[in-house]
């Protein structure tokens, strides 16, 4: 089946689309800060399911340890089949009165390692005539809501500018825009998600499931359930001042604490 490399992978949709990829026989590098769920992780995959899992603690907004991680993508010798670039994290804060730094790290995370580890991915797959990135972006990416829009934003057209380039070539492009899902990324990020109606919260693992049945059947922008997507249809053709209006009111509630 290959090997997969999974940024984020210690927690929610990174820990998902690991435990998923190894049922489906894939072999796993684990990338994410946490060396020690890493490795946790890595010894439960390989004692329920029979794969080889490799932890590789990064933080990827350190420039050296990212090109560590794009060095172990580019190996020839140890060929990654599936790039996952999942990991990133949610600002509550507002752009204007926040932390710039804060924001620079999100860039570096959200943006730049998947940039950067797209293109170590996709040099040597074209080479083989084979492979696939999986990158997370977003619903928000066609709303409106803070810098976190901004940049799932670019990850979508990004992911489909490669796409394109790499149409016939054999190697897959996918940008996974996922709604709410349930994990602890909005706990991590102090949101208040208690207006959230029930309908919009999707599962884990069926995203998961989902996205990697996408990304076999050539899709280029996942979107999970028919909700989300109707809602980034929607999205996409009503007038941009009234998506601002809303995604505004919806981003400022978010960011008061339950």
């Amino acid at each position: 089946m290959g090997t997969a490399l999974v940024t984020g992978a210690s927690a929610g949709l990174g820990r998902a689309f690991a435990v998923e990829l190894a049922e489906r026989g894939h072999d796993l590098v684990l990338v994410a800060r946490d060396a020690q769920r890493l490795a946790a992780l890595a010894e439960e995959v390989e004692s329920r399911y029979g794969v080889h899992a490799e932890a590789l603690p990064a933080d990827l907004a350190d420039r050296g340890q990212l090109q560590r991680v794009a060095e172990r993508v580019a190996d020839p010798d140890r060929p990654v089949d599936l790039v996952v670039n999942n990991a990133g994290f949610g600002l509550r804060q507002r752009f204007s009165t926040g932390e710039v730094a804060a924001e620079e790290q999100a860039l570096d995370v959200m943006a730049r390692a998947v940039l950067v580890l797209t293109h170590a991915a996709v040099g040597p797959m074209r080479e083989r005539g084979h492979g696939a990135v999986l990158n997370v972006s977003s619903v928000a990416g066609f709303a409106v809501m803070g810098t976190y829009s901004a940049l799932k934003a670019w990850v979508t057209v990004f992911s489909e500018a490669v796409a394109a380039e790499l149409a016939g070539t054999g190697v897959q492009v996918t940008a996974l825009c996922p709604g709410f899902v349930r994990t602890e990324f909005h706990e991590r990020a102090s949101m208040n998600m208690s207006k959230v109606p029930a309908a919009l919260w999707l599962e884990a693992d069926r995203v998961v499931r989902d996205a990697l049945d996408d990304v076999a059947a050539g899709t280029v922008v996942s979107v999970p359930s028919v909700h989300y997507a109707a809602l980034s249809a929607a999205l996409r053709v009503l007038p941009r001042s009234q998506v601002r209006r809303v995604s505004g009111a919806l981003a400022r509630r978010r960011r008061r604490r339950g």
